[in-house]
Formats: structure tokens, C-alpha cells, sequence
């Protein structure tokens, strides 16, 4: 496609022109608009090929009363998400989607509480048609702000506040996370472990608690000393792992409630002089291609498709968006299943 200068860029009226059709059809085709010919579309899209047309996104907004952008808001701190790459996984699904639908990606985070008044000005200031949130703690600003300022938002992982299944607006996409700690436990049980502990996430987390609660669907006798709290690090990981070594002597499995917290216990296992799965089995959660097939030994897990979670929050978000008038019903939430990977681990 040409580049044109400033001087020469080239206007709707040239589009129309070169296509042969009126003002009116080149920008209902430029816009996105319905009711124009296939043909008639062909030959717009092609004029703007040809002349290297850029269309003026004010006056795109105007007709469209879209503004092409929207918000992915991670409520972590800035450390955290350039750190796991669950952020990382999870963004690139959204960003592929976002791009297939010709929309802008606007990443924002909170670094501390501030934060949530400058994300709370910046949705409200209409810059965005839509949100995105996830890895929401318990007692985060961040629902009442969407809620405040009617920005459609889809959330990622289970809505935790009172009352937020029912509430019309919250649609959200998560992972079978209890069913997929079952089947971990069970898995760590069928290869004649009897003494299993559980490595936490942060229990202001719906993934973490509805991890724990899998675990402790399979294991109703587990005392709490078999459960180490971590945050979903590699370093919370490794110091849950040491106190659990310090409680119980027979341990002789682990399952980590993600594959960082797992990858820092299987570290600690290796500096204590305990074989891995030998001596202690270990399995992790969330199959991180960064994380999960790079341990020594490789990591047994337990696969949710993070990509393809933040794939369908856009497509949820989509729908919402593309609905006119007032929403009127509940919308679609959808629970993606999870799955067991065995590798060298478990």
C-alpha cells in the first residue's frame, strides 16, 4: 500500500471516486456499516488499497460511536505481569482476537490503590468501548468502577464479590479450576501416594479457593498442616515447600496450585536431596509452555488453555457490544475444562 505525505493524503471523496460509487456507500464500507453490495464493498476496499485511504478516526467514531479500543485492566502490580507468563499467555489471546476484530488494545494495571481513580477517570472519559478484567482480588475497586462509569466488561476467572453471579453485567471466563484439582489429587492417589500436600494461591483469589476446595473434595481427612500458603510465585513456592518439609516427614507428594509455585517446591526438593517423583511426587497447575515442560524433571500439570480463555472473553465481550438497546438478560460466562498432562514429575 502507498504512503502518502500529509500534503496528498487522500480523502473519502477521492475513495468514492476511484470505486465509482456515491460518498455515502464508500463510508458505510469504511465504517463497517450494512446494506452495501458485495461487488460495490470489493471495489471500496480496493480504492482504499490503491490510494492508501487512512479513514479520520473522529469522524469514524461519529458514525460508528465506536471508538475502535479497548481496555485490558490486570490487577497486579507491574512486576507481576512481565514476570508470569500467564499474563503473558493470556494477553496474546486477547490481542489476536482484538486484532481480528480491527480493535486497539489499551493495557492498563494497578500498581497500587491510586490506581483505581486514574483507571476509573480513563474508562469513564469514554476512550474505550469495552473492558477487560482479570486476576481480580477479593475487595477490588475495580467492579464497582465498571459499574459506575457502564463500561461493558467482561471478567477473567470467576467473579468472587457477594452476589455477582446474579448480577446482570458480569459476564466473565474461567477454567474448571475444582475439577482439575480433583483429578490432580486423584492422580497423585493412583500412583499410591498417601500423604499429599497442597502449595495455595493467594486465598483472596476465586482460582486459588476453588483449587483448595478441589483438593480438599478428594482428601476430606487433609489436616491444614498439608497446606502451605503461596502467592502464585515461584519464590512463594519455594518457602511453602520448606515448611511443609519441616511439618511432616512422610510427605511424598505435592500439588501446587500453578506451575510456578511448583517449579520453586520442585527447587527446594532438589537442594533437600529428595528425588523427584522418587521420593516426593509433585504436580502444578496451568501447563505454562515457559514453565511446565522446561522443570528437571518435566513438570506433570494440570492444562488450562490460557490463550484461548482470553480468545473468548473478547468474543464475550463482542457480543455484548454488538447487542443494541439495554441488556435485558443474563449473558453467557463460560467454564473452559481442564485436563491432566503427565509427564516427568507425577
Amino acid at each position: 500500500m502507498p504512503v502518502p505525505s500529509a500534503g496528498s493524503r487522500p480523502t473519502l471523496e477521492a475513495v468514492a471516486a476511484r470505486a465509482g460509487v456515491s460518498r455515502a456507500t464508500a463510508s458505510r464500507v469504511v465504517n463497517g456499516g450494512a446494506g452495501v453490495r458485495q461487488p460495490l464493498v470489493e471495489k471500496v476496499q480496493r480504492a482504499v488499497e490503491e490510494l492508501g485511504y487512512i479513514p479520520n478516526h473522529a469522524a469514524r467514531t461519529l458514525v460508528t460511536r465506536r471508538n475502535g479500543a479497548v481496555a485490558v485492566i490486570i490487577a497486579e502490580p507491574e512486576f507481576r505481569i512481565f514476570s508470569d507468563p500467564f499474563f503473558e499467555q493470556q494477553v496474546r489471546g486477547i490481542s489476536r482476537e482484538l486484532a481480528a476484530n480491527d480493535l486497539q488494545l489499551v493495557l492498563l494495571w494497578v500498581e497500587d490503590s491510586g490506581d483505581h481513580q486514574r483507571i476509573a477517570r480513563y474508562l469513564g472519559g469514554g476512550h474505550v468501548d469495552g473492558a477487560l478484567a482479570f486476576s481480580l482480588h477479593d475487595n477490588d475497586e475495580l467492579p464497582d468502577i465498571v459499574r459506575r462509569v457502564e463500561v461493558p466488561t467482561v471478567f477473567g476467572g470467576r467473579p468472587g464479590w457477594p452476589g455477582a453471579t446474579a448480577e446482570l453485567a458480569v459476564p466473565y471466563v474461567d477454567a474448571d479450576n475444582r475439577g482439575g484439582a480433583r483429578v490432580a489429587v486423584r492422580h497423585l492417589l493412583s500412583l499410591g501416594r498417601r500423604t499429599i500436600a497442597h502449595i495455595a494461591g493467594p486465598p483472596d483469589q476465586t482460582a486459588a479457593q476453588d483449587r483448595l476446595d478441589g483438593y480438599h473434595d478428594v482428601l476430606l481427612e487433609a489436616g491444614p498442616g498439608l497446606v502451605a500458603q503461596g502467592d502464585f510465585t515461584e519464590e512463594s513456592g519455594a518457602r511453602a515447600m520448606a515448611e511443609l518439609l519441616e511439618r511432616s516427614e512422610e510427605l511424598d507428594a505435592v500439588f501446587a496450585a500453578n506451575d510456578l509455585m511448583a517449579s520453586g517446591a520442585l527447587r527446594v526438593l532438589r537442594e533437600r536431596g529428595l528425588r523427584v517423583p522418587e521420593d516426593v511426587a509433585l504436580v502444578g497447575f496451568d501447563d505454562m509452555a515457559q514453565v511446565a515442560p522446561a522443570t528437571d524433571p518435566p513438570l506433570t500439570t494440570v492444562r488450562q488453555d490460557i490463550e484461548g480463555m482470553g480468545r473468548l472473553m473478547v468474543r464475550l465481550l463482542m457480543r455484548t457490544l454488538d447487542e443494541p438497546g439495554p441488556r435485558t438478560t443474563t449473558p453467557t460466562s463460560v467454564i473452559t475444562p481442564t485436563e491432566l498432562v503427565r509427564r516427568g514429575s507425577a
